[in-house]
């Protein structure tokens, strides 16, 4: 959960499975709502949640930056249909612009 957060915050969309897809969003929504409120008490809240410093400033300026008006849904998933080598679900889920 963690490696798919830190991905999702860095590269601003990754693709994934579909089940792992709606597992992320919520943990990365309420890490977005941490983000938002800014100071040294969220950035190490976020640090703790995602495991270490990668991803923490990009997720935090992007959480300051991009949705300083936006109350929720942050993010949104695009079903992109089966994978050929063992028709798992995948989607895309990235960050609303």
């Amino acid at each position: 959960m963690r490696s798919l957060a830190r991905s999702l915050a860095v590269e601003g969309a990754i693709v994934t499975t579909e089940a792992k897809a709606r597992e992320i969003r919520p943990f990365i929504e309420k890490l977005i709502t941490i983000g938002k409120k800014g100071g040294v008490s969220s950035l190490r809240l976020l640090t703790a949640r995602l495991g270490g410093k990668f991803g923490v400033k990009a997720l935090s300026e992007r959480a300051k930056n991009d949705f300083a008006k936006r109350s929720g849904g942050y993010t949104r998933i695009f079903k992109l249909g089966r994978r050929t080598s063992d028709g798992s679900a995948m989607a895309k889920i990235e960050f609303v612009k």
